[in-house]
């Protein structure tokens, strides 16, 4: 048995959650908050989450994760057999992460957090979005999945991160940058399948958690 380690409001860690409800895994979940305490760090060296527990030992980052799912189970295969387009999904899924979500991210403390960020921030933010998604545009698909007919590793991160950054950008810079993007049609097709709508009833689970947390801190 495998421990998926984090907690349920992260899009990463739902990104790997996801991708082994599809493929069907069995696996065990343990709630982990950040932190820099000596026991998390004895597993996850940047107090990050989420991290994978196999009966090998632990794996970190999240794309590393999927990577480990996808080859450890053959079962409901995330990526096509055909060597150049495995590649293209992986450059996709690794794309969102890099040049959306991590830039976005910057705007996260405002956007969901209550603290504020700079205006140079939010002029970084909007300079480096501007070019990620002209670049994503040439690579996305959208028919109906982000990176062709079928489901696969992409749009684990896609649906996770690609609605954060929209949000993001709306409460903070004024406007919804991913606004060209069929986001809402991709996100109600996504709902219909089981393992997102699990994720989805989890995360929700997890936010009110959360927030009990941080009005004890």
């Amino acid at each position: 048995m495998i421990t998926l380690h984090g907690f349920a409001v992260s899009n990463y860690y739902n990104k790997c959650k996801i991708a082994l409800l599809e493929k069907g895994v069995a696996f065990e979940e343990n709630l982990v908050w950040t932190g820099q305490s000596p026991e998390l760090l004895a597993k996850s060296p940047m107090g990050k989450i989420p991290f994978l527990e196999t009966p090998q030992g632990i794996i970190n980052e999240s794309q590393v994760i999927l990577e480990y799912i996808e080859q450890a189970n053959p079962q409901n295969p995330l990526l096509p057999k055909d060597p150049f387009a495995a590649a293209k999904v992986r450059e996709l899924s690794q794309f969102i992460d890099l040049h959306i979500e991590l830039v976005a991210r910057r705007l996260y403390p405002q956007a969901f957090f209550g603290g504020t960020v700079s205006d140079s921030t939010k002029e970084g933010v909007r300079k480096d979005l501007t070019k990620g998604i002209r670049s994503l545009k040439a690579l996305v698909k959208f028919s109906p999945f982000v990176a062709g007919e079928e489901f696969t590793l992409a749009d684990c991160s896609a649906y996770v991160h690609l609605p954060l950054a929209a949000m993001a950008t709306k409460t903070v810079l004024g406007e919804d940058m991913l606004a060209d993007l069929p986001l809402r049609e991709y996100a109600t097709l996504m709902r219909t399948r089981a393992s997102v709508q699990k994720t989805d009833t989890d995360r929700k689970a997890n936010q009110a958690l959360m927030a009990e947390r941080m009005k004890a801190k």
